[in-house]
């Protein structure tokens, strides 16, 4: 087993990993930026470090600071978390080559899976269905090519970036009138926002879910499923609610996905926990991308499976096998998550500030995930996300139900937070009824 882990990120995350290494018998290092020195994983790691002032590019995507950090401490490996630097092929190459553990799949991997046109390859090679597309990226100066590959396609189309993610770096396109402009536009995005303007298309699902399924791996030949969640309730591709499992989804499509899923896993020699993220439309998956990470959304798996899966990441990058075969993976009941941000519930204007009043819910089937506490500062420097409240319950409506209880019970008072509107999800009549699509939330919004 590692015997001591530097957490590279901030927050609930970091709390959650720190719990996971405590139960392992692991020692940690908490490293923090100087606006973070009052986190709750920072009071109670075995060790901190401050790696920079405030700026996230100064501290938590530091990478000489964070190695610096391990050097110091003696660490033996580094959890990057989800965000920041996670996912970042250069980052975990360098942690490797400096002699500690990278707790993550390997660099060459996420590199294959961060490109989404390479993603795409491989997953079609492997089995795995995928959106009709380009089959490659478009070309920069061949326009004829690119309008014969719509029409082959079909309208309307999707334009993305290849080295895009979190909504960023995608247009669509619902004629060939404006099919070039919108290439053009976000290549320019592209170019910009990543240093790489490769693009790729593919067919645009009109009412699509977002349908994604958890997997863990050993890198040693074998890996598991721990079924599905719907991610479909977003805001601007940000996701506000989920559920595990997925409702209403058909059980032998669902079945011919997980394992195609594991399947590729093996093929690619797979290490750690990721995320195959599909549309599901008509009764059929589409793969959109695979997140190389543990994902915010964790939770809701870990209460329907009983893995926990951060301590299994552990495990694996401690190099021992998966401690559970895919025969152990029992679901058991629903489990909803309720992401609560430091924001206005109706502008989404980020709301820092000092926490005069902190209050988590309890009770069977409910878990708060958060690095709150009464009088901490919530700092304007970062994501505006400051806790998870996750419910599980025997089916789904008792499940909903523990969650409408545990959204009134929570109190956070002193700054703004989104729970209004999760109150407001939570009792609307289509998201009771479950399979609500993506364009669902924002059209409720009327954004």
């Amino acid at each position: 087993m590692l015997d001591k882990v530097l957490i590279a990120n901030r927050g609930e995350i970091a709390l959650r990993i720190l719990r996971a290494c405590k139960e392992l018998g692991i020692r940690t290092v908490a490293v923090h930026s100087k606006a973070d020195r009052e986190l709750m994983h920072v009071r109670l790691a075995d060790e901190t470090v401050c790696i920079g002032p405030a700026s996230s590019a100064q501290s938590y995507l530091n990478i000489p600071a964070l190695i610096s950090a391990a050097e110091v401490t003696d660490a033996s490996a580094i959890h990057p978390g989800y965000g920041f630097l996670s996912e970042n092929a250069n980052f975990a190459e360098q942690v490797e080559r400096s002699g500690f553990v990278f707790i993550g799949p390997r660099a060459d991997t996420i590199r294959l899976m961060g490109d989404k046109v390479s993603a795409i390859a491989t997953m079609k090679a492997t089995g795995v269905p995928t959106v009709p597309g380009s089959d490659g990226p478009l070309p920069d100066d061949d326009d004829d090519a690119i309008l014969a590959t719509a029409q082959r396609i079909g309208y309307p189309v999707i334009i993305k970036a290849a080295a895009g993610g979190g909504g960023r770096g995608m247009r669509v396109a619902h004629s060939e009138e404006s099919l070039l402009s919108s290439i053009s536009v976000t290549r320019n995005e592209a170019n910009a926002a990543f240093g790489d303007g490769t693009l790729y298309m593919e067919k645009f699902l009109e009412r699509p879910r977002h349908v994604e399924i958890q997997v863990l791996a050993d890198g040693q030949g074998n890996a598991v499923h721990l079924y599905d969640r719907d991610c479909s309730l977003q805001r601007r591709h940000q996701k506000v609610l989920e559920e595990a499992p997925a409702p209403h989804i058909d059980p032998d499509a669902r079945a011919r996905v997980l394992k195609s899923c594991t399947d590729a896993c093996i093929e690619i020699g797979y290490r750690g926990a990721g995320t195959f993220e599909f549309l599901y439309e008509n009764g059929e998956y589409f793969f959109i991308e695979m997140n190389t990470r543990v994902q915010v959304e964790h939770p809701i798996t870990e209460m329907v499976t009983g893995v926990d899966i951060v301590k299994e990441q552990l495990r694996i990058a401690s190099g021992l096998p998966l401690s559970i075969k895919q025969e152990d993976v029992k679901l058991h009941g629903h489990a909803f998550e309720c992401r609560i941000n430091a924001e206005d519930a109706r502008t989404f204007i980020p709301s820092p500030g000092k926490v005069t009043l902190y209050h988590a819910p309890g009770g069977l089937g409910v878990r708060m995930d958060s690095h709150l506490y009464t009088g901490y500062t919530v700092p304007p420097y970062y994501d505006s996300l400051i806790g998870k409240l996750i419910t599980w319950g025997e089916d789904r409506s008792i499940a909903l139900t523990r969650m409408r209880n545990a959204l009134d019970e929570l109190l956070v008072d002193g700054i703004r937070t989104n729970i209004d509107l999760q109150k407001d999800l939570v009792r609307d009549t289509h998201f009771q009824e479950g399979g609500v699509n993506i364009h669902y939330l924002e059209k409720k919004l009327g954004s």
